[in-house]
């Protein structure tokens, strides 16, 4: 007997139609030109809080991460293989949930969706992810939100693999019998849900996990993580009618994840709250589903037990009896992986005889305190090897050959194809390394090698955001850089900079600010002063409250006159006396023609009155005005989607680029015998957004990524290199840092 009502999902107002994935091709006469995209390696770097093996074929395992889409690892190629690179919508790079079909090894799901005010769908794949059947659906989803670790959500019952459940955060049990094309709402299910949350920032826990019985046909368990009294629902009759099950785990902790053994025993990890972050206590308990027996089985329990709770859980495929579970929130001693080998009643803590090389990706090391890991949030053995297990953490994947074995055992990033990270900056100086970076939660990089994860991220001071990068144009080894950290406590400088190019870097101490009087601290004290280096590298600008400047690499500081705070100072890349900056509040340009110590208003003749589309107070924006690296005086400036230039040293402007709606854009090396830079630009030209270069100034644009290279146009920074003509640099928000050449030929 069926889910009640599934026969009548046509006739459903919630029946949603399903739509083949990517864009509609563009009908418009823009021009493209062929480029080849390759990731800048760094391996890793981001939280991926699931992982799922293939249970019908060797060698087959899915990766979801909460902002960069989902992987597939690649046997024969022993790569993890992005899937979601062709989609045009960001919300669908966040995802919640992901199940591999346990009939058709070529079938795939993933539910997709970032957050509860933005798209959400199910997506449908039958060749491992190549192509996507993409369905948009009507209940909301959270793959960047928290209670992402939670799961897996999206359920196929292997008698009928055509039947799918998915337990929604806010709406409650939803269900498909048309392999994922149309979805309704299972009526009979005892949680309704709670709604979407009326307040940002905010989210449920929902329906945490669904889970078919392989060994009994109708058989569907189903976990809470909201509030309530009860947490586990169990259905026998393929979800016509539910039950909660009675007894159990204190009715305080929420239901985060589930295995079942095949000799019958559910083994659910539960929490007092979602994560990933604020977990103080948790469990693991198990159901015998044959007596309806319940048994706690924790590995630390009682009065002592460390603050922290457990979330990942997996069971050999071959021995019931050998059970894995992660903690998560642990801060002490460490957040680690248990292995029971007798079915929970004794626990091996495995960080204690473990040993991890993280040579593949060695900024894992962060500041020299490499540990265990933190979130650990996504666990699995691989059912046709007992051995080989994986586990994820919020900074990457890390995997084991020898989990079924004594003595010491060793772990690896398990990372090769797998860019998941956030890059809030970059700079392609004039000389030196080509590229340096600036990530979200692992700081940054010089980039020697694209093809090699770098020896160590920015250190001294050591800050896990890099917010603004800058060099000197005429001294390009002469860096700085300003960010921020995560920790409650005021890091002990925010600013640094480098006589290496970014090899290494000093930490730049200011004068302490004056209290506020909202009680709100300092900009130096968070990130949000921004540091620029005059041309000559001789002079570093610090916006601070009020803005300061240093001619002896920060031993000293004088204020800078005429110059409002947080404006995102541009120094000329040509001549050492000029700065320029926006002054949004009075709503004009202002330039330094002294090396920054008193900047005046430039004449601006030709740009509009209102300056404040150019405003942002996101200190993680890149600048909206740019200098030319060859040219003195040469500007461009972003203005509400419009592009603008100065010759004069920003007297005098005029608009160009007006086929164009920028949204992001930078400057590279001109092409053979042209005078003006190439443009490259993040924007929309004839309807169609993507990537787009102009070679002539702005006046004609050629887009320059395809349908199949989109990452979700989740795109923070588009720069050209000033050294390598047709070189472009992509700083994405999930995906990692991308390069494009031109392909051969173009």
């Amino acid at each position: 007997m069926g889910i009640p009502g599934a026969r009548h999902a046509l006739a459903s107002a919630l029946a949603m139609v399903a739509v083949l994935a990517g864009p509609v091709p563009a009908q418009a006469a823009h021009t493209e030109v062929a480029y080849d995209w390759s990731n800048v390696r760094v391996g890793g770097g981001g939280f991926t809080p699931g992982i799922v093996f293939s249970t019908v074929e060797p060698g087959l395992a899915y990766l979801r991460s909460d902002m960069g889409g989902a992987y597939r690892w690649d046997a024969k190629a022993q790569a993890w293989i992005p899937l979601q690179d062709g989609m045009a919508e960001g919300s669908y790079m966040g995802v919640e949930s992901v199940a591999p079909d346990p009939v058709d090894a070529g079938t795939v799901y993933l539910a997709a969706g970032m957050g509860a005010r933005l798209p959400s769908a199910i997506l449908r794949s039958t060749d491992r992810g190549a192509h996507w059947r993409v369905t948009p659906v009507p209940f909301a989803m959270g793959g960047n939100e928290d209670g992402r670790g939670l799961g897996e959500r999206l359920a196929i019952d292997p008698f009928d693999n055509q039947r799918l459940l998915f337990g929604s955060r806010h709406q409650g049990l939803w269900a498909s019998d048309d392999a994922g094309a149309h979805w309704r709402q299972v009526a009979a299910f005892p949680l309704a849900g709670l709604g979407l949350p009326t307040q940002r920032r905010t989210t449920h826990g929902g329906l945490s996990f669904a889970l078919f019985d392989p060994a009994h046909k109708g058989r569907i368990f189903v976990g809470s993580a909201d509030p309530g009294a009860h947490h586990l629902f169990r259905s026998d009759d393929g979800g016509s009618t539910w039950a909660a099950v009675p007894g159990g785990p204190p009715a305080d902790l929420l239901a985060a994840k589930a295995v079942l053994g095949r000799d019958g025993r559910l083994t659910v990890t539960l929490n007092d709250g979602i994560g990933p972050n604020g977990i103080r206590r948790g469990v693991v308990w198990q159901l015998d589903t044959a007596t309806m027996e319940w048994c706690d089985v924790t590995p630390l329990r009682g009065a002592d037990a460390p603050v922290g709770g457990y979330m990942g859980v997996s069971v050999s495929a071959t021995d019931p009896k050998m059970i894995a579970v992660s903690t998560v929130d642990r801060g002490q001693p460490v957040d680690t992986v248990w292995l029971s080998r007798d079915g929970g009643a004794h626990w091996d803590e495995l960080w204690r005889r473990s040993v991890r090389d993280v040579s593949p990706s060695p900024f894992l090391d962060f500041d020299g305190k490499a540990n265990f890991g933190h979130w650990i949030a996504g666990l699995a053995i691989d059912p046709f090897d007992p051995g080989h297990a994986a586990y994820v953490t919020g900074a990457t994947v890390y995997g084991t050959q020898n989990l079924d074995k004594p003595g010491e055992m060793r772990w690896q990033p398990w990372t090769r194809g797998i860019e998941q990270t956030a890059v809030i900056t970059l700079t392609s100086p004039t000389g030196g390394a080509h590229l340096v970076s600036g990530f979200g939660d692992i700081g940054g990089f010089r980039h020697d090698d694209f093809a090699v994860s770098p020896p160590r991220i920015h250190l001294q001071p050591f800050l896990t955001n890099t917010n603004t990068l800058d060099y000197a144009g005429q001294a390009p080894a002469i860096m700085v850089r300003s960010g921020n950290t995560h920790a409650r406590t005021v890091p002990d400088t925010s600013l640094a900079w480098s006589a290496d190019g970014g090899a290494s870097w000093s930490g730049l101490h200011v004068p302490p600010c004056e209290p506020h009087a909202d009680g709100s601290p300092c900009p130096e004290a968070t990130g949000d002063a921004a540091v620029t280096v005059s041309a000559n590298g001789k002079a570093f600008l610090v916006e601070t409250d009020a803005p300061i400047v240093s001619r002896d690499r920060g031993a000293s500081w004088k204020p800078v006159s005429g110059l409002s705070s947080r404006t995102r100072v541009t120094a000329d890349k040509v001549d050492a006396r000029r700065f320029y900056a926006v002054d949004f509040a009075q709503g004009r340009i202002v330039r330094s023609d002294d090396g920054g110590a008193v900047f005046h208003a430039a004449e601006a003749k030709g740009l509009p009155a209102d300056l404040t589309p150019a405003y942002s107070a996101n200190r993680e924006n890149p600048a909206p005005l740019l200098a030319e690296p060859g040219r003195a005086g040469a500007l461009w400036l972003a203005l509400g989607g419009d592009l603008w230039r100065s010759t004069d040293f920003g007297e005098s402007w005029r608009q160009t680029g007006q086929a164009i709606r920028v949204d992001r854009f930078g400057l590279g090396k001109a092409a053979p015998g042209s005078s003006d830079p190439a443009l490259y630009a993040l924007g929309t030209v004839d309807g169609v957004r993507g990537i787009w270069r102009s070679l002539d100034g702005g006046g004609a644009w050629t887009r320059i990524n395809d349908d199949e290279h989109q990452w979700g146009l989740r795109i923070r920074m588009v720069s050209g290199d000033p050294r390598l003509f047709g070189r472009v640099y992509i700083a994405t928000d999930g995906r990692g840092l991308l390069t494009g050449d031109p392909a051969k030929g173009e």
